[in-house]
């Protein structure tokens, strides 16, 4: 990738990637940086709850771009409410380095509002130093086209014509919609996962949702030209009022609406057995995310298992290092009123 160390005004460049959970964040980024080159790049990962799951995915990625130095993780929490004790010592923990990085990639927690965080590189501390280059919001085409985020176009184009606005049901779908009114740039990944109507029908649903012009790309399994990502020039932290948030008039925001907790489980002998679990448990109890990694006994390579409602995945990721105690350990966050006790139960059972 040529792209030159800084931006025209001397500041080093940062791309924010959001996107509701299990969009694809992280295999974007991974993608991303097995294409670095030579390119350094730094990483701030978010995550809401307190296993740093998407930070060790991508500390196994093999690539010389992601050493433990270069990866920088804020767990239990959300960027957007953390700012002051969180972000901005981190930015400024990066820009102190002996060979600073030429590229900042954010991946923000699924249930993050950007735009706060784009805020944030209006702080004194930060502000001649960085800029926003970009703001990638990456879309679960399945997810979508399920219509787990909004109803479908026709019913939005009639709740604003009548209303004014749009009558949300659920927080998942102002989340959603903030992730998407923030971005420059918006990947509609895993198009792999639906046919051509779906497609049609995820993509109407997110220009129903915008009142300004933004790219939409396609992608299957987060393969995205770094190209296309990094460059955009937006400076988004001069351009706020074109990002509108549902949450502008609040001073403060928060994550009531969700929760997470830690499961642990022992070792599991059979991995499909476990996944036929998830999915039960997922549909049963209407967990939204569950990901985290397993002890299969008799395998040299940990079980890494990604779970988006009812839709697990699992694959063996790396080996285990000799200093590392085997363990398996999932989060599973919901909706607030999520059954802590009866998803705890089954998981065990």
């Amino acid at each position: 990738m040529s792209h030159p160390n800084k931006t025209g005004a001397g500041k080093t460049p940062a791309t924010v990637i959001t996107g509701f959970l299990g969009a694809g964040k992280t295999t974007l980024i991974r993608g991303l940086l097995e294409q670095a080159q030579s390119r350094r790049l730094a990483l701030i990962i978010n995550e809401f709850g307190d296993v740093g799951v998407d930070g060790e995915i991508l500390r196994a990625c093999g690539s010389p771009t992601c050493t433990d130095d270069d990866v920088i993780e804020l767990a239990n929490g959300c960027l957007c409410c953390t700012v002051a004790d969180d972000f901005v010592p981190a930015i400024e923990k990066l820009l102190a380095r002996p060979n600073p990085p030429e590229h900042i990639i954010i991946e923000t927690s699924g249930l993050a509002l950007p735009k706060p965080l784009v805020k944030a590189f209006n702080w004194p501390a930060i502000k001649s130093r960085v800029t926003v280059d970009g703001v990638v919001a990456v879309v679960d085409a399945a997810a979508a086209a399920e219509g787990r985020f909004a109803p479908d176009p026709a019913t939005l184009a009639a709740q604003r014509e009548e209303a004014g606005q749009v009558d949300h049901e659920t927080p998942v779908e102002e989340v959603f919609e903030d992730q998407l009114l923030c971005a420059d740039l918006i990947v509609v990944n895993k198009t792999d996962l639906v046919d051509a109507a779906g497609l049609a029908k995820v993509e109407a649903l997110i220009r129903e949702a915008l009142p300004r012009d933004a790219k939409i790309l396609r992608a299957a399994q987060g393969k995205v030209d770094p190209r296309v990502l990094l460059g955009l020039e937006a400076a988004a932290e001069d351009d706020l009022a074109a990002r509108p948030s549902h949450h502008d008039l609040e001073e403060e925001h928060d994550h009531d609406d969700f929760t997470s907790f830690v499961v642990e489980l022992p070792a599991q002998l059979d991995p499909a057995a476990l996944v036929k679990r998830l999915e039960e448990v997922a549909g049963t109890h209407g967990v939204l995310r569950m990901k985290g990694f397993i002890d299969v006994p008799g395998k040299p390579m940990r079980l890494l298992v990604q779970g988006v409602g009812t839709r697990i995945q699992s694959h063996f990721d790396r080996f285990w290092k000799a200093d590392e105690t085997r363990a398996s350990r999932l989060v599973v966050i919901g909706e607030t009123g999520l059954d802590e006790a009866g998803v705890r139960a089954a998981l065990a059972g």
